[in-house]
């Protein structure tokens, strides 16, 4: 039998582009050899495609050349100018190995669904839902999942700082690891909040903070076919939890720590598997995704996001939550390409 020809995209035109090459890098790791013919397509922050041999630290001009990705089913992968002819390359799937946005909100998976290739993780409705916050949490609560209280505004439309208990939070409604937002504790903060918010998308979300702990847990699986890892907790010492934002994430986090198990009730951990099961099941997801939580005291689960690309670097969560139940990366490389193939867990 032959290799599996897949095409690993990444890279992007988000703001979580750098951390798009650092999962990149880890994939990159743990990708079998034996099973795998990789084809790798990094995708510039100004949006040009190159194909490259690897997302090393001068992929885009080492040896790289133009690259698309047809859209026409028949050809049923890559397209390469090469002189005067394109030279077609067939691929057997695609791992999408993007964050934010054009890369998790639904973009990108469009072109693969035209494309007639398979691709793992979730699909164009679940990747556009997850993306946005505030339409998650109509979902979420729809489906008898707790959220915290929001409110939604969109471009120009103005903020009153009077209508709210403090302290809340200001989030663009559609971005990722903690781009653009703030926590405010009083109504003179709060316009330099909405406009941060409003660098990274027009509509922004204000969200009543919950006092509870932060728990993370990560997800699988198709349907009914659900595997997850350990669930984590994460630990601070001030401040309030931004993935990504440090200058050397690698090196640790100045305010916390992931503490995988998370040191709960193993009720409380059942509790919070089942209910981010019932989040994933409630927005469609398949393939594999990250479902953020609090857990209050009193032992209520509050749908804080879901991240349905979500980090694989070295200091990502959901990679150290599956490794914790005993599933290395090229374990969960394996079992997300087999699900975009076969709908199936090998």
């Amino acid at each position: 039998m032959g290799k599996t020809s897949i095409g690993i995209l990444f890279g992007g035109r988000s703001e979580e582009h750098p951390v798009s090459v650092k999962s990149a890098r880890e994939v990159a790791f743990s990708l079998d050899l034996d099973k795998y013919e990789p084809y790798w397509i990094g995708i510039t922050e100004s949006g040009a495609w190159r194909l490259c041999d690897g997302p090393h630290a001068d992929w885009a001009e080492r040896g790289s050349r133009p690259v698309v990705l047809s859209p026409d089913a028949e050809v049923h992968g890559l397209l390469v100018p090469d002189g005067g002819r394109l030279e077609t390359i067939r691929l057997d799937v695609v791992l999408p190995v993007l964050h934010g946005k054009l890369g998790e909100d639904g973009a990108i998976q469009g072109l693969l669904e035209l494309s007639g290739i398979p691709y793992a993780g979730c699909d164009i409705p679940s990747s556009a839902l997850c993306m946005d916050k505030s339409l998650a949490y109509l979902v979420a609560r729809s489906a008898g999942i707790a959220t915290p209280d929001f409110w939604t505004f969109m471009d120009g439309e103005p903020v009153e700082a009077d209508r709210f208990s403090y302290p809340v939070f200001v989030k663009p409604a559609r971005s990722g690891s903690s781009f653009g937002v703030t926590k405010v504790s009083n109504e003179e903060e709060l316009v330099a909040a909405v406009a941060e918010a409003r660098q990274y998308d027009g509509k922004v979300l204000v969200e009543a903070a919950v006092q509870a702990r932060e728990i993370g847990c990560a997800i699988i699986g198709n349907e009914d076919d659900l595997l997850t890892g350990e669930v984590d907790r994460i630990a601070l010492s001030h401040g309030f939890f931004r993935i990504h934002q440090e200058a050397e994430p690698e090196t640790g986090s100045d305010n916390s720590v992931a503490i995988v198990p998370a040191d709960i009730p193993e009720a409380d951990r059942e509790l919070v598997k089942e209910t981010a099961k019932a989040v994933y099941r409630a927005m469609g997801c398949r393939g594999l995704a990250r479902v953020d939580l609090f857990l209050t005291e009193t032992g209520e689960v509050i749908l804080n996001e879901i991240n349905t690309l979500p980090g694989l670097t070295s200091y990502s969560r959901y990679p150290r939550m599956m490794a914790a139940a005993g599933y290395a990366l090229a374990d969960v490389i394996d079992m997300a390409v087999s699900l975009a193939m076969t709908g199936k867990r090998r």
